[in-house]
């Protein structure tokens, strides 16, 4: 069953620690580590261990690479003399048949060709690719040169082919297909790079996040919260950046990040199930119409209505040149707009359809048959938090007037009393329900 993702990033987020939060949430370690094994590539370990961040448990995902090898987040953040690697406990995967070496130069051909080669799933391969592709983009626009020339740290590392295969091979391990990122917090101030010192956040996010719209929440903390593979990642999985109004967390997990700045280096992530009030995809569709006579707006209602809406109405307006005119509004469901649209266009002089989509709240309701004194009634009960309403239909008290030679108000009210005892009603709901005694439309 596919699952919903939210990812919270009050502390930016960076491959290794969407890793180590999607392993957190369940994803299959051996799965994963199954696929690492299966890259053309070697002079990389990946260690997966539990870190202690802020005194939580957390999980950590380490890509340790050979000496002779660059850390080309690190040497692209600090200079190479800033370069150190930690060593964790875990259990290691080495890397010893004989498979590209990990220094070599590779561009975007290059990178695509190596994921093809994994033994990951199609979804997996698509998905590191479109991360990939992703990145190439911005680097090349920060450099000035299109994406087949980009050949270059965060591209050609190592460490950045096994993060992103790794979030795309546990992404399609846990099902995740939605994936919801309000916002990502990123520091300030400058890093180092090969070229020199460049500011927060780098190039390479900014044009990601300008072409992607990913929504940046900038702090004062001095350095950098999220890192090109980190913005990449989310580009490349949001599918929306708005919370439902209400929802339950189903799992949670942590991945912690190796930086050390004035805030826990934690990327959260959570499995969450929508418990908003569904709505059923309400559309009102709307159109002024100063040209047309009352018999065929007439004509037009009863067709609507035939069709599905499920209500229309007119207005009276005053359009342009003080010309009185009708504001026809159908309310139907997203099904049938194509239908309704189509008998609108047919039937009025209209040449414009306005197309909202609408919330609304209702109660919870039931349409009943109840035997009473002046024959059978069907009547709508609704449920509140008070108690129940009932309310009987308009055709049905029509059909016992005319049976029983009565007033329609005193036929209603007497269907109504009945069905109210029916219900078994109390006293104390009744003096809820008075407040409101007048009949609604039905």
């Amino acid at each position: 069953m596919s699952q919903t993702l939210y990812l919270e990033c009050y502390s930016g987020i960076s491959g290794d620690m969407t890793v180590a939060a999607l392993l957190d949430l369940g994803a299959d370690q051996q799965v994963l580590m199954a696929a690492l094994q299966s890259l053309p590539i070697t002079g990389f370990e990946a260690i997966i261990s539990r870190v202690k961040k802020v005194g939580l448990d957390v999980c950590d995902f380490h890509v340790k690479l050979d000496r002779d090898n660059h850390d080309h987040d690190m040497a692209y953040l600090y200079g190479d003399h800033h370069h150190h690697h930690s060593t964790k406990p875990g259990h290691p995967h080495p890397h010893q048949e004989k498979k590209s070496h990990a220094h070599d130069h590779r561009g975007l051909p290059e990178i695509v060709e190596v994921i093809n080669q994994a033994r990951i799933t199609d979804h997996a391969k698509e998905l590191a690719i479109r991360i990939f592709s992703i990145i190439a983009d911005a680097e090349a626009k920060a450099h000035g040169v299109n994406r087949e020339q980009v050949h270059f740290h965060e591209v050609g590392a190592v460490d950045s082919i096994v993060d992103i295969v790794a979030v795309a091979v546990c992404l399609d391990n846990l099902d995740i297909w939605e994936v919801i990122v309000p916002e990502v917090y990123e520091g300030r101030g400058f890093v180092r790079c090969q070229h020199g010192t460049i500011p927060i956040p780098v190039l390479a996010v900014t044009h990601i996040a300008a072409s992607h719209q990913l929504n940046l929440h900038l702090t004062a903390t001095e350095g950098e919260l999220i890192t090109p593979t980190g913005a990449a990642i989310v580009a490349a999985i949001k599918t929306g950046d708005q919370l439902p109004r209400q929802f339950t967390i189903e799992k949670i997990g942590i991945g912690a990040g190796k930086r050390t700045y004035d805030r826990p280096s934690l990327l959260r992530a959570m499995l969450i199930t929508d418990k908003s009030k569904k709505n059923g995809d309400i559309y009102k569709l709307e159109t002024n119409i100063d040209d047309c006579g009352g018999e065929i707006l007439g004509f037009v209602m009863e067709r609507l209505f035939t069709a599905g809406a499920r209500d229309v109405h007119y207005t009276p307006v005053y359009m342009k040149k003080n010309r009185p005119a009708y504001l026809l509004s159908v309310i139907c469901t997203k099904a049938d707009i194509e239908t309704l649209e189509q008998i609108i266009f047919e039937e009025t002089t209209t040449i414009g359809i306005r197309r909202i989509q609408m919330e609304s709240s209702g109660l919870k309701r039931t349409i009943k048959n109840v035997a009473t004194s002046l024959g059978d009634a069907q009547v709508k009960v609704c449920e509140l938090e008070s108690g129940k309403r009932v309310y009987p239909e308009y055709a049905s008290v029509v059909e016992l007037c005319e049976k029983n030679q009565m007033a329609y108000q005193d036929a209603y009210h007497i269907i109504k009393k009945e069905c109210e005892a029916a219900e078994e009603i109390t006293v104390r709901e009744l003096v809820a329900i008075n407040r409101f005694e007048l009949p609604l439309s039905s």
